[in-house]
């Protein structure tokens, strides 16, 4: 009896159970009861959360330019900074400066060049100066014919003026990037690295030799921005006598700049040791580079060495050691690819490239100097990362132009 009863109360209180659950609690604020939906509640909460995640995914994202070509090659980056989390790193990341232009399936693009005139570079007009030549032009790609071609405005060549040197020379000029908004360039006898403005140079940070403790300006070669830094390299060589014989591994370290100018001093000499060796090259052979370039698209390095020998330096011999090699290494220099660009023209060797905006870091063109005897001669010519040349060596001026940027 008592067992039967003890089943019929378990029973109503398992009834009871379920009819509460299917009957929504209700409280009384006031005089009105307020009945809550479980599944209602739960729905718009799960509205809620993915409303909050667009939000704040939209505000992440509303510090990123729209992508358009003025932005192709430093899209990749500067998402790379938002998902690391450094928001503090913000960069003015617009390449190039001025907008491309599109004509009839063709982009227009202005570009720079910039020279090194060497110990020609002090004014003969004006005490304590030193001058260098800056050309302006127009490179042609023809999408459809994959077709590029470069106008040199011969009316647009304006020196550029300093009164800062080292040793009685200044203003030899060896590269042209992009940076923060900023278009810079590096004297590579006084270490200086200038802003380039309105035709001017104003100076913004100095680069001293080796790790950064010799009262002798860096011979600043290349330039490129990597994870929001500018690295700015040497001929990546051992200093040596003009002879040949060991004196320093000066040249074989990397300048790191901050947006802020802070310069960090690193040792490269087993990275360029392990670029040479793909070739073949140990020392007292050598590569003696003065272009470089780091490619968000591909993750990678890229150098066209301008000097190229298995044998040791010799000052006289090195002006006929011109190469045709692009390299590429992957970010940690563990391994390197060598590609071949056209024939080798000993006397002519590359002096700066940049990739091409809008093609992924595929396309590149390059300048090439010449310098016999104290005859000089440039060039640019335009080629893909495998090798296959889209405009031929194609002369510039009489001047040695070391530098080059879309502007």
């Amino acid at each position: 009896m008592n067992k039967d009863l003890e089943e019929r109360a378990m029973l109503m209180m398992m009834k009871d159970w379920r009819r509460a659950l299917r009957t929504p609690p209700s409280y009384r604020i006031g005089k009105s009861p307020i009945r809550f939906q479980p599944t209602y509640v739960i729905g718009v909460s799960l509205l809620s959360v993915v409303l909050l995640f667009m939000l704040v995914k939209s505000y992440d994202l509303g510090n990123v330019p729209a992508p358009s070509f003025n932005h192709l090659d430093r899209e990749s980056a500067l998402y790379k900074y938002n998902i690391a989390g450094n928001r503090h790193v913000t960069l003015n990341l617009t390449y190039p400066l001025t907008p491309p232009r599109h004509i009839n399936d063709k982009v227009h693009f202005k570009v720079g060049a910039i020279a090194d005139k060497d110990e020609a570079s002090r004014s003969k007009d004006e005490s304590n100066t030193w001058v260098s030549t800056y050309i302006t032009g127009t490179l042609i790609w023809d999408q459809k014919k994959n077709h590029i071609s470069v106008n040199w405005d011969k009316n647009s060549i304006k020196p550029l003026k300093s009164k800062y040197s080292y040793g009685g020379r200044g203003m030899e000029l060896s590269e042209l990037v992009t940076y923060n908004g900023n278009l810079l360039t590096f004297d590579d006898r006084g270490g200086l690295v200038y802003v380039l403005k309105d035709d001017k140079v104003y100076p913004w940070v100095l680069l001293t030799d080796g790790e950064g403790k010799i009262d002798k300006g860096f011979k600043s070669e290349w330039a490129t921005v990597k994870d929001g830094h500018l690295y700015v390299g040497s001929m990546g060589k051992e200093w040596t006598t003009p002879t040949g014989e060991f004196v320093n591994y000066n040249p074989m370290w990397v300048k790191k700049i901050s947006k802020t100018g802070e310069v960090e001093s690193l040792d490269w000499k087993n990275n360029y040791k392990t670029i040479r060796s793909s070739l073949g090259i140990n020392f007292p052979g050598y590569l003696l580079h003065e272009s470089a370039c780091w490619s968000d698209y591909h993750n990678k390095w890229f150098f066209l060495p301008r000097r190229m020998s298995h044998y040791a330096y010799n000052e006289d011999k090195d002006q006929y050691q011109g190469t045709n090699v692009l390299i590429s290494c992957d970010e940690n220099f563990n391994q390197c690819h060598v590609t071949q660009v056209g024939e080798v023209v000993p006397t002519h060797g590359f002096s700066s490239f940049k990739f091409m905006p809008g093609t992924h870091d595929n396309l590149i063109v390059a300048i090439k100097s010449y310098e016999v005897n104290g005859k000089l001669e440039s060039y640019v010519m335009a080629f893909d990362t495998q090798g296959k040349i889209l405009l031929g060596e194609t002369k510039i001026d009489n001047s040695k132009f070391e530098g080059f940027d879309f502007i």
